[in-house]
């Protein structure tokens, strides 16, 4: 087994960082925002060019044949620059989608100008929202309305899971198509997002993805790989924050030394360190098991959780250790909270369960110094009433197994993650924190 990244993983996201580094500076995300921009199609279509949207696909989608780990390696760049381009629904979601479940037909309509950057695609996979297919006929009609689409105002398709009479089907739906209203929605972070509306919307049978009988596993599948490439934009944004948090902490003099040689802060910046190291392993174990075609349904419960807690502890840690500077808007730190804590949101909502009898969430399991791990709300609020101030997180439950928390990580010279605020290596420069990763 190997435990470190395959080259052709490594070359692909050096690829995109060098890319994202030269175009998405601070004062071009704020010019774009400026003009209520969220997805910035000439910077979609030099990724195209440069072969990145084509890398992590299938041979007969016309890629390179890479797959899910290397499209997660993507996206931590994209997450790290903050970069407003639909890579996670549209190439890692919608694409892959169509590349694994579609017909020739469809790759060469919908994939091959895709790949191009000419043409971009989406799934609308929020639970807020049902959506209806019936027969009519020899078409699809579809009814319904789905909230909060990803980048839904400048998708040229979307797949859209329906219910067809107590079974689920998976269409692609055009932004033209008779009936189709989009109406862009306000949100914070992430590549925009839009309301789909779907108003008896008549569709041929070659907008069926798949097939009734394997719509089902089809949503499933789309919805895992959303799942696993938030928590791998999550990685790249959290990473990146702490690097400059620690960064500013050298730099930042109080009382003559640098507020990094403060106990308190080393102390937060430690913890945060450790939060990022969980999302990493929750991360990368999900999506190996899941590129393996492995099951993983607890793996990618523990991902997402890991991903939305730990990326909310290490965001307020990044503003907190800023200052006043944290919450000006104009300053680079503002645009990784707020990218933070749009994917903390997206992942803290249940997921569809598509027949699922139970949602892939972990619950935590609190508990006393003396009581033992319980996980029942009543059993929880007896706890606290016998013993309110000595409460602790001691685990987590998923899909109805018990789990501890994660142990916390070594440091690159051997500290535990308890003495990290002590290791000289890890905070006297910013490079360290890539040393320290690794």
């Amino acid at each position: 087994m190997r435990f470190s990244p395959s080259e052709s993983h490594r070359d692909l996201a050096t690829l995109t960082r060098q890319i994202l580094t030269d175009r998405v500076t601070n004062d071009w995300l704020r010019e774009i925002e400026a003009k209520n921009i969220c997805v910035d199609r000439p910077l979609w279509q030099e990724l195209a060019k440069a072969g990145v949207l084509a890398a992590a696909l299938p041979h007969r989608a016309g890629g390179d044949g890479l797959g899910l780990l290397e499209q997660c390696g993507v996206l931590v760049e994209v997450g790290r620059a903050v970069a407003p381009v639909p890579y996670l629904s549209g190439i890692v979601t919608a694409v892959a989608g169509l590349a694994t479940f579609g017909n020739d037909a469809q790759l060469a309509r919908w994939v091959a100008p895709a790949l191009e950057g000419t043409l971009i695609l989406t799934a609308a996979l929020a639970v807020d929202g049902d959506v209806h297919a019936e027969r009519v006929a020899d078409r699809w009609v579809l009814t319904g309305a789905r909230s909060a689409v990803p980048a839904a105002p400048d998708a040229d398709l979307v797949l859209v899971p329906a219910e067809v009479d107590g079974r689920t089907a998976v269409f692609l739906v055009c932004s033209d198509d008779p009936g189709v209203t989009v109406e862009p929605q306000e949100i914070a972070g992430g590549e925009g997002a839009g309301w789909l509306d779907l108003d008896r919307v008549a569709l041929a049978d070659d907008r069926l993805l798949g097939s009734v009988a394997d719509g089902r596993a089809i949503a499933a599948w789309l919805t895992a790989r959303a799942t696993i490439g938030s928590c791998a934009v999550q990685l790249g944004v959290t990473e990146r924050a702490l690097e400059l948090t620690a960064g500013y902490t050298c730099d930042r003099i109080q009382f003559g030394r640098p507020i990094g040689t403060f106990q308190a802060v080393t102390q937060r910046l430690a913890d945060a360190y450790v939060d990022v190291e969980a999302i990493r392993l929750t991360l990368w174990q999900a999506a190996w098991r899941l590129a393996e075609g492995l099951p993983c349904p607890t793996e990618v419960a523990t991902a997402k959780f890991w991903a939305a807690d730990a990326g909310h502890r290490v965001a307020h840690t990044a503003v907190h250790l800023h200052g006043g500077v944290g919450i000006d808007i104009d300053h680079r730190l503002h645009r990784y909270f707020v990218a933070a804590k749009h994917h903390e949101f997206r992942l803290g909502a249940r997921p569809p369960s598509y027949g699922r009898s139970e949602p892939l969430s972990p619950r935590l399991i609190q508990s006393d110094h003396h009581a033992p791990m319980t996980s029942h709300p009543g059993d929880l609020a007896a706890d606290r009433q016998r013993s309110p101030p000595a409460r602790a997180v001691t685990g987590f439950i998923v899909a109805g197994h018990r789990y501890p928390p994660l142990p916390p990580p070594a440091c690159c010279c051997g500290m535990s993650a308890g003495s990290l605020a002590g290791c000289t290596r890890f905070w006297s420069d910013t490079s360290d924190v890539d040393d320290a990763n690794r």
